[in-house]
C-alpha cells in the first residue's frame, strides 16, 4: 500500500509527507494538486516570471543530504544514470530523479521515495538541473525564439510512496491521465518478435550490407541450431546521395551524417533484374527468401525519423511533393552543456532537409506502404531526437516531435498491423510523452564491439533507464555479439531483462554454445515477463562508479522470479571529461547478497497461501538452495562477471511434502520456460509418517512402493534438462504421455529430467510428477 503523499510547502521548505525534501523554496514556486489515481494524490509544480522568454530557468529549492537517483541525457540522443546527494550533483538534462527519505530518529519507519517528472506544458518542454548553491533548477525551453511564456503551472509532477516501483508506476499513470498524449506500457500492443531470436545486419557489415551478406547471415545461424526468425536489415539499404566523401563529412561505420534520402526504394545493392531482364523490387525478393527459405517470421527494416540521418534532399525526383526544405540545427544549452556530437557538427555545416511537418504523414506512409508491399512487418526508426532542434518556425520542439511522431504512429497503425515500430536515438521526453503506440524503445547507447568501456556502462545505464522508459515502452538492449569477450555477459542480461533477444554476429562469426542459453531450437526465446530494473537496494548505490555495488537486476517470469547480478565497476561518463571513460583499470572482486524480496512483485506469482520460502537455482554454479524466509545467499564476483538467480517460491502441499518448479537448467533465464503449475491431491488419506525421528524432510526415508498423495501438474516450453524441488523422491514423472526416467539428489531434492524437442513451435509439454 503506497502512503498518501501530502506534498506542501511549509516555511519555504518542500515537505512530503512530514519529510522536508527542499528547502528555500522561492515565492515564485506553486503547487497544483493532482487529481490523484486511486488513493494517491500527486502535486504539480509550477513557477511564474516576470517576462516573457522561450528560456526559462526557474530555482525551486536548495537540495542537501538526501540521496537521489536521476536519468538524464548525456548527450543529444541517449540517457544514462547520476547518482547524488544534493543538488550540484543534477546533472543538465535530467529527466527522471527519484529522491529517498528516511527518519533518521526512528530506524524502522518506512523510507519515502519521491518522484520527480519534469512535463512538457503547451509548447514548451521542462527538465530539471542543479547549480552551485546546491540548488535544483527547472529549464523551461520553446526551442523557438518566437514561441514565449511567462509561467507554466504543471511543470514538474511529484509523487512519493512507500514503494518506489509503484511509486514511479502511479506517477506516469497520473501523468498519463493529465496530459492525455501518450499511453503508458500497459496499454500498448506489444509486437510478437519479441518472443523470438533475431539477427540485425549492422555490426557484421555496417552500410556494406548487401542481399548476399542478408542471406549468408541467416545461414550461418540457422545451420548452427540457433534460427533467428527475427531480421533487422539496418542502415545501408535505402537510395541516398551519391556524393563524394568531402573532406568535412563526417562518416563513423560507414554512416555518412550529411548524406540524404534520394528514393523511398531500395539502393542498387539489393536491386534484381527478373527473367526477362525486366526490374523487379530486390527487397521483396530479400525478404521473400528470409520468409521462405529461412522461416523468418518478421523482417524490420531502418530509416531515421527525418528519412536519413541528412535527411530528405529537396527536390529528389519523385519526391517534390514533401515540400522538403534545408533546415539548420540548434541544440539546446542543457545539451551542449554535456557531451558534443559529430553527428550534429557534420548537420550544423551541411544542413538537414526537413519534410514539412504537413506532408510527413504522405512521406511515412508511402515509404510504410511500399515496405509493407515488398512483405516488411515494421521499421527501426533511429536519429528521433534530430527533430528537437529543428523547431525554429515550426511552433518550437514540443510542436514539430509532436507532429512527426503522430504522424509517424499514424502511419504505422496503417501499414504494420503488428505494431512494428522499434525507437531509436529518442530519449527526449518531447517524444516519450508524445507516443500513443510505439511499444519498444533502445533503452541506452549502442552495444560498441569495439570499445572496452562501454560493456559495464552498457548494463547499468539500460537498467537504470528503464526504471523510467519501461513505463512507456518495453526496453530493447540492442544487439550484441556471441563471440566476443563480454558476450555471456551481455547475454544473461538480456535474457532477464523482458527485451527482444539478438545479435548482429558476422556470417560465420558465432559462439552456439552460448546462443543455445538463450535460443530455443525452434527460434523462441523465454522472455521475462516485465521490463528489467534495479532491485530496490540497488536503486541509490553507484554500481558503475563506487567500488563496491554490484548490480542487481530484477524480474518475473510466470511462476518465478529472477535476479541478474552484475559487476559494472571501472567505467562510466565523466561530467569534466564530457564522455565515457574507464576510471578504475582493475576493479576489485565485489561481494553483496540477493534475497528474495529483491524480486519486488514476487508474491504476484507465489500465490496467496505462500510462506516466503524459496527454492533458488544459481544458473552458473549450479547450486540449489532452499531459502527460509528473510534469509539471503551470497554472491562473489570480479568484473565482467554475473550470475542469475531464480527464486521459485515452494509450496507446501503437506507437512512432508513441499515442491517448486525450477525449469530448463541450462538456458539463461530457465525459469521462463515454466508456464503452468498446478497441485491435485490424489489421496484423501493422510500422508505417510516418518518412522522415528528425521532431522529434515529431505532425510525422507519413505519406501518406494508407498501410494501417491499428489500429482504435480506443469506446462514447459523447450527441451533438454528440466529441474524441479521435491521435498520427497518423486514416484514416477511423465512427459507427454510417456513415463521418462529420472534422477533424485537427495542433498538438494533436485528432480531432473530430459524433455524431447518438440515437434511443434512453442510448444508446451504437458508434465506430471507424482509424488
Amino acid at each position: 500500500m503506497t502512503v498518501t503523499p501530502r506534498i506542501s510547502i511549509n516555511d519555504g521548505n518542500l515537505v512530503v509527507h512530514g519529510k522536508t525534501i527542499l528547502t528555500g523554496v522561492p515565492d515564485n514556486i506553486v503547487l497544483t494538486p493532482g487529481s490523484g489515481v486511486g488513493l494517491v494524490a500527486g502535486t504539480f509544480i509550477g513557477a511564474t516570471a516576470s517576462d516573457s522568454k522561450s528560456l526559462h530557468v526557474f530555482p525551486i529549492g536548495v537540495l542537501e543530504g538526501l540521496r537521489f537517483m536521476c536519468c538524464f541525457r548525456f548527450k543529444l540522443w541517449w540517457m544514462t544514470q547520476r547518482m547524488g546527494t544534493c543538488g550540484k550533483d543534477v546533472p543538465l538534462e535530467t529527466q527522471f530523479m527519484l529522491i529517498e527519505s528516511k527518519e533518521e530518529d526512528y530506524p524502522n519507519a518506512p523510507t519515502i521515495y519521491t518522484v520527480f517528472l519534469p512535463l512538457l506544458e503547451g509548447q514548451f518542454r521542462a527538465v530539471l538541473q542543479g547549480n552551485d548553491k546546491n540548488e535544483i533548477e527547472i529549464c523551461l525551453e520553446s526551442g523557438d525564439n518566437t514561441v514565449e511564456t511567462n509561467r507554466g503551472l504543471y511543470l514538474v509532477y511529484m509523487h512519493a510512496g512507500t514503494n518506489p516501483f509503484e511509486v514511479i508506476n502511479q506517477a506516469v499513470k497520473a501523468v498519463e491521465k493529465h496530459m492525455q498524449t501518450f499511453l503508458h506500457r500497459e496499454e500498448k500492443k506489444l509486437p510478437s518478435f519479441l518472443d523470438w531470436f533475431g539477427w540485425c545486419t549492422w555490426d557484421a557489415f555496417y552500410t556494406d550490407v548487401t542481399a548476399e551478406g542478408v542471406e549468408e547471415g541467416l545461414k550461418s545461424l540457422s545451420e548452427g541450431g540457433t534460427p533467428p526468425r527475427f531480421l533487422i536489415i539496418d542502415d545501408g539499404w535505402q537510395q541516398i546521395e551519391n556524393k563524394p566523401k568531402e573532406s568535412d563529412c563526417v562518416v563513423q561505420e560507414g554512416a555518412q551524417f550529411a548524406s540524404r534520402l534520394t528514393g523511398i526504394k531500395e539502393n542498387a545493392k539489393f536491386q534484381k533484374n527478373g527473367q526477362n531482364n525486366e526490374q523487379i523490387s530486390g527487397l521483396k525478393h530479400v525478404v521473400d527468401e528470409a520468409k521462405q527459405h529461412h522461416n523468418v517470421k518478421q523482417v524490420y527494416v531502418w530509416h531515421a525519423l527525418a528519412g536519413y540521418w541528412g535527411g530528405v534532399k529537396p527536390a529528389a525526383a519523385g519526391m517534390e511533393h514533401y515540400d522538403t526544405a534545408l533546415a539548420y540545427p540548434v541544440q539546446s544549452p542543457g545539451v551542449m552543456g554535456n557531451q558534443p556530437d559529430i553527428v550534429m557538427d557534420s548537420l550544423a555545416v551541411h544542413g538537414l532537409g526537413l519534410v514539412h511537418p504537413k506532408k510527413v504523414f504522405n512521406f511515412y506512409n508511402e515509404l510504410h506502404a511500399y515496405l509493407a508491399s515488398c512483405g516488411v512487418d515494421g521499421v527501426k526508426v533511429d536519429v528521433q531526437n534530430i527533430i528537437e532542434t529543428l523547431g525554429a518556425g515550426h511552433g518550437g520542439r514540443v510542436s514539430l516531435t509532436r507532429s512527426y511522431v503522430q504522424a509517424l504512429e499514424a502511419s504505422i497503425a496503417r501499414n504494420f498491423p503488428d505494431n512494428g515500430c522499434i525507437a531509436c536515438m529518442c530519449h527526449n521526453t518531447d517524444g516519450i510523452y508524445s507516443s500513443k503506440q510505439t511499444a519498444v524503445v533502445r533503452a541506452s547507447d549502442d552495444f560498441y564491439p569495439r570499445d572496452p568501456a562501454s560493456h559495464t556502462i552498457h548494463i547499468s545505464s539500460v537498467a537504470y533507464n528503464t526504471l523510467f522508459l519501461g513505463e512507456f515502452m518495453q526496453p530493447d538492449w540492442d544487439m550484441f555479439h556471441s563471440l566476443h569477450p563480454a558476450a555471456e555477459y551481455h547475454a544473461a542480461a538480456r535474457a532477464i531483462g523482458g527485451c527482444a533477444i539478438y545479435v548482429s554476429d558476422k556470417p560465420g562469426n558465432h559462439n552456439f554454445e552460448l546462443l543455445k542459453k538463450l535460443v530455443l531450437p525452434d527460434g523462441s526465446v523465454l522472455c521475462a515477463q516485465l521490463p528489467g530494473r534495479p532491485t530496490c537496494d540497488c536503486l541509490f548505490a553507484d554500481p558503475a562508479r563506487d567500488g563496491i555495488s554490484l548490480l542487481k537486476i530484477w524480474n518475473l517470469n510466470k511462476c518465478s522470479g529472477v535476479v541478474g547480478v552484475f559487476n559494472c565497476q571501472g567505467a562510466g561518463w565523466c561530467k569534466i571529461t564530457k564522455k565515457t571513460l574507464i576510471h578504475d583499470a582493475s576493479p576489485g572482486t565485489l561481494t553483496g547478497s540477493v534475497c528474495a524480496n529483491n524480486v519486488d512483485s514476487i508474491t504476484q506469482v507465489a500465490g496467496a497461501d505462500w510462506n516466503g520460502e524459496t527454492v533458488v537455482y544459481a544458473h552458473r554454479s549450479g547450486e540449489v538452495v532452499r531459502l527460509p524466509k528473510g534469509a539471503s545467499l551470497p554472491v562473489t564476483l570480479k568484473v565482467l562477471e554475473y550470475e542469475l538467480f531464480h527464486f521459485c517460491p515452494v509450496k507446501e502441499i503437506t507437512t512432508n511434502i513441499s515442491f517448486a518448479p525450477i525449469g530448463l537448467l541450462d538456458m539463461f533465464n530457465g525459469s521462463g520456460a515454466v508456464e503452468q503449475f498446478e497441485v491435485q491431491m490424489t489421496s484423501d488419506e493422510k500422508p505417510e509418517l516418518f518412522d522415528g525421528e528425521v532431522s529434515s524432510e529431505l532425510t525422507t526415508s519413505l519406501s518406494d512402493n508407498r501410494s501417491s498423495t499428489t500429482t504435480i501438474t506443469l506446462k514447459v516450453r523447450g527441451c533438454g534438462r528440466f529441474g524441479a524441488y521435491s521435498s520427497q523422491r518423486p514416484l514416477k514423472c511423465t512427459v507427454g504421455n510417456a513415463e521418462t526416467h529420472f534422477n533424485y539428489d537427495l542433498a538438494t531434492g533436485l528432480v531432473t529430467l530430459t524433455l524431447p524437442a518438440p515437434q511443434e513451435e512453442m510448444y508446451r509439454w504437458p508434465i506430471e510428477i507424482q509424488v
